[in-house]
């Protein structure tokens, strides 16, 4: 069979560029998705602190994408960008005009030695997963003290905040609860600091100071020994490496994450790097080699914060260059890196990161210092970006 254009994911960033390619007048739009279901993850943070529940994340694909769209439900296993053809699981050879991949990134648990067995044996969770976001809410009901544990991933991963969020709403769900006193809570994460822009890091900081958080940086996370509750790690100090385990009584990770295997083993990964991210330009989001695929979302290899924030803005650059190229022009939109990231602090209070490739601060909300753990900000994170992504982002609108 062949399209026009052809959409491989059915998430947020394919059913975005999908939409405002239909209201654009496009008529020969397919997206292959195999998921009958599509799920807003970014609350998967608030399930995790028994906020929402899970199953308020989650609508059926089929009523999410945009009429005229022809739905292929089937995984992609190969894309040949010379021949103009992707290939599926089930076998199906889908040839295309032009190509837009928005397949997000796989969550490898297995990366990490021991997680797989720690997350079956119970004592471990992750709000990266829609059937573990409960049990991490569900353990912390039950937690009775010791130390509780949360770690980061190196590498690409989608919404790079995980690690502290879940981390500061367990401190505060164990502060309402009355244990927090008897907690040692440990953050141990890549980076080197809470936050890569001071005006961000500072409240952050102030946060980890109230909740009595032991943060520490420069970690990564390399094995999970289940059977003595140890993580370990490897610590990247100025004067070398060096290896420390910690003791855990409670575990949430953030696990490592990449392209799907059929990106890596494919010609449109960036040469030489193995997460197989999509090759792309930064600005135009059009691959650097292929001028009829394009690519966006957290698969992509523009070196932005992988938020939904950022395929919000990516969507109508990939459409209007997408477009463009249709018919013969050079590609002249521009994305300029936006990301945002809403740090949930507590139950109640929110600070709104907003920045962009200059690392500075892109603040899109006036007279209000979104700099600051705020109430409305927490509003806007429980109510009113959910309201957007499911009634304006995937229609096109926004």
């Amino acid at each position: 069979m062949h399209h026009r254009f052809v959409i491989v994911g059915g998430g947020s960033g394919g059913v975005s560029v999908a939409a405002h390619l239909i209201r654009a007048g496009e008529d020969d739009v397919a997206i292959i998705e195999p998921s009958g279901t599509h799920y807003y993850q970014p609350l998967w943070t608030l399930v995790g602190a028994g906020v929402v529940s899970a199953e308020s994340t989650a609508r059926r694909e089929g009523r999410v994408l945009p009429r005229g769209v022809r739905w292929l439900q089937d995984a992609a296993a190969a894309i040949d960008p010379d021949s103009r053809v992707v290939t599926t699981r089930s076998g199906a050879r889908v040839s295309y005009d032009f190509l837009v991949v928005a397949v997000g990134l796989q969550l490898d648990w297995s990366a990490t030695p021991g997680l797989p067995e720690a997350l079956a044996e119970g004592h471990v969770t992750s709000n990266y997963a829609y059937e573990l976001a409960p049990r991490t809410y569900r353990m912390l009901t039950e937690f009775t003290g010791g130390t509780a544990l949360f770690t980061g991933a190196t590498g690409p991963i989608k919404c790079g905040g995980a690690a502290q969020k879940a981390a500061y709403l367990s401190a505060d769900i164990l502060r309402e609860r009355g244990i927090l006193s008897s907690t040692e809570v440990v953050l141990a994460t890549p980076p080197p600091s809470i936050f890569g822009i001071e005006q961000f890091a500072a409240p952050l900081e102030r946060a980890i100071a109230r909740y009595g958080i032991d943060a520490r940086f420069r970690h990564e996370l390399v094995e999970v020994r289940c059977a003595h509750r140890e993580a370990v790690f490897i610590v990247h100090d100025d004067d070398g490496d060096r290896r420390e385990t910690i003791e855990y009584d409670f575990l949430h990770v953030v696990p490592r994450q990449s392209a799907p295997d059929f990106l890596k083993e494919g010609p449109l990964a960036v040469p030489g790097q193995p997460d197989g991210l999509v090759d792309v330009d930064a600005t135009t989001l059009q691959h650097v080699r292929y001028g009829d695929v394009f690519a966006l979302g957290d698969c992509s290899g523009a070196p932005n914060a992988k938020t939904g924030a950022a395929v919000r803005k990516q969507a109508p650059v990939v459409v209007e260059n997408l477009r463009a190229v249709a018919a013969g022009r050079e590609p002249s939109a521009r994305y300029d890196g936006y990301s945002s990231c809403p740090i949930v602090t507590s139950r109640h209070s929110v600070v709104l990161a907003e920045f962009d490739y200059s690392g500075k601060p892109h603040p899109t909300i006036p007279w209000i210092d979104t700099a600051r753990e705020r109430y409305d900000m927490w509003l806007l994170k429980r109510y009113g970006l959910p309201f957007l992504y499911w009634n304006f982002m995937l229609r096109g609108l926004a």
